[in-house]
């Protein structure tokens, strides 16, 4: 478990990520990372988008018929 704290930055409030956590994610600066709800409720942090994942999922079903 990594511990971060919520800081403030301007008018908004965000997170550092240490860099073994960025590592993990293989996420630099700048990129893109997704908060997901689980069912549960809990969140989990993630460098692909599963929405866009399961669009491209039904493309590549559409097109194979065709």
């Amino acid at each position: 478990m990594v511990e971060v704290k919520v800081r403030k930055f301007g008018n908004s409030l965000g997170v550092i990520l240490p860099k073994e956590v960025l590592n993990r994610l293989n996420s630099t600066d700048g990129e893109r990372l997704f908060l997901i709800e689980a069912p549960d409720g809990d969140y989990r942090l993630t460098p692909y988008d599963p929405a866009f994942e399961k669009k491209m999922t039904k493309a590549d079903e559409i097109v194979s018929r065709y």
